[in-house]
């Protein structure tokens, strides 16, 4: 099987090494060349330095996976593809788009004959050896030719991924996905500063975070990786306390309200991060190590700036 992977960065490059380690030639651009260099040489994609010598190597109908950063990045590359691709190829977009522009980009290629499949990703760096939780819209047409890539990339071909509904869905339910994600980390983070503020017990709180990962109802993947973290020492002095949004939580918000449904635990976690751009608290840089612990995002002490 055969297929274009268009951003090759912390999620698109291993996500294209796990499709060739299951048998699939993936045809990789990066708009940093170096970027496409090294996926070539450590995981055996076939290069290619531009969107022309992308199509040109890839059989049709076509196959092209788009993970980039959403907004402008995306809408732009997705009208080019859409001036180029041919009746019967697929265009999935990976990253983090709002389900409103996918609905909208979904017809517009639909008008073309082109297939469309808004694929809401959630596995971070670990996705690589772990594998990735894939919540896909798409015609159901698109999401049988899709799924072999969907039982790759999935950590296991019958669990981990679901075609939800049709086009927009996918990334719907990856928005409410990581709204709720917010409120753990949110929960997780004010729960272990109130520990660390009671100084006259001199609690460890890595030892009770790795405490917690055994019996206890709050056991989770991200107490695993937080606990992961605290274990292996952190200075605090080093952190940020600056937390970042990329949008879904925001969308989440507004979904909840237009709805009419209460959401304050989700509402006030986006309010958080919000908060702290002017706040130098503990809870702030804890929840910069969960960040950095499940997504790689950067933490960045002297700008004090975390990457989304």
């Amino acid at each position: 099987m055969n297929m274009g992977m268009i951003g090759l960065g912390k999620m698109g490059g291993n996500m294209a090494q796990r499709l060739v380690r299951g048998g699939v030639t993936v045809v990789g651009l990066d708009h940093v060349p170096a970027v496409v260099d090294h996926w070539v040489d450590s995981a055996g994609i076939v290069g290619a330095h531009s969107l022309d010598g992308l199509l040109l190597q890839l059989p049709a109908p076509r196959i092209v996976w788009l993970m980039l950063p959403s907004g402008k990045i995306t809408e732009d590359q997705i009208q080019e593809l859409a001036e180029r691709l041919q009746p019967g190829d697929v265009l999935i977009d990976g990253g983090n788009s709002n389900y409103h522009d996918s609905e909208r980009r979904g017809a517009l290629l639909a008008a073309k004959g082109i297939g469309f499949m808004d694929a809401g990703t959630s596995g971070g760096v670990w996705g690589l050896d772990n594998g990735y939780c894939m919540m896909v819209g798409a015609t159901p047409e698109v999401a049988e030719r899709v799924a072999p890539l969907l039982r790759i990339l999935a950590p296991t071909p019958e669990k981990g991924w679901a075609h939800v509904g049709p086009v927009g869905s996918g990334h719907f339910v990856k928005m409410v996905h990581n709204g709720i994600e917010y409120g753990m980390m949110q929960a997780l983070s004010e729960g272990l500063t109130v520990l660390k503020g009671k100084s006259a017990y001199q609690l460890d709180i890595a030892q009770i975070a790795e405490l917690w990962r055994d019996g206890s109802v709050v056991r989770s993947w991200l107490l695993d990786l937080t606990a992961e973290a605290l274990k292996q020492g952190v200075d605090w002095n080093t952190i940020a306390p600056v937390v970042a949004d990329s949008g879904e939580g925001r969308w989440t918000a507004i979904e909840a309200i237009e709805q009419g449904v209460p959401a304050p635990v989700l509402s006030l976690a986006l309010q958080m991060r919000f908060q702290s751009q002017s706040q130098d608290a503990t809870g702030y840089k804890l929840l910069s190590v969960m960040r950095h612990a499940f997504g790689g995002h950067t933490i960045d002490a002297a700008t004090g700036k975390v990457s989304a």
